[in-house]
C-alpha cells in the first residue's frame, strides 16, 4: 500500500518560507517521480516540482522557479520542498505525489498515480 505522510504546512507572511516533507511508504515502481501538486482556490490541481529517481532529474513550473527547490534524500523516499519568497498567489493545498513521470513535447510531467492528505500552505499579503 502507497502512503504519502506530508508535514510542513502553514501561514506565512508574504516574503517568507516554508519548507514541506514528505515520507513515502511502499512506492511500486523502480524508477518515478516524487514531488508536489497543489490546488488553490477556486483553480484545478496543477503539478509544482518534482524530482525523477532515476537521474535525480529536477522539475518546477515557471511561476516558482527561482524561489522553490526540490530535494530527495539518499534512499529516494523522502522530498522536500524548500518554499522562499512566498506570494499569496501560492496559496493552496499541497499535495505529495508519486507515479510514473514522462516527457511528452519536449516538457516533463510529474507522475500523480498516488496523492497524500495534503497540507494547507497560506501567504498573506
Amino acid at each position: 500500500e502507497v502512503q504519502l505522510v506530508e508535514s510542513g504546512g502553514g501561514l506565512v507572511q508574504a516574503g517568507g518560507s516554508l519548507r514541506l516533507s514528505c515520507k513515502a511508504f511502499g512506492i511500486p515502481y523502480d524508477g518515478y517521480s516524487l514531488g508536489w501538486f497543489r490546488r488553490a482556490p477556486g483553480k484545478e490541481r496543477e503539478g509544482v516540482s518534482c524530482i525523477d529517481s532515476s537521474d535525480g532529474g529536477k522539475y518546477h513550473i515557471d511561476s516558482v522557479r527561482g524561489r522553490f527547490s526540490i530535494s530527495m534524500d539518499n534512499a529516494r523516499s523522502t522530498v522536500y520542498l524548500q518554499m522562499n519568497s512566498l506570494k499569496p498567489e501560492d496559496t493552496a493545498v499541497y499535495y505529495c505525489a508519486v507515479g510514473i513521470g514522462i516527457f511528452y513535447n519536449g516538457s516533463y510531467y510529474c507522475g500523480d498515480d498516488y496523492f497524500g492528505q495534503g497540507t494547507q500552505v497560506t501567504v498573506g499579503s
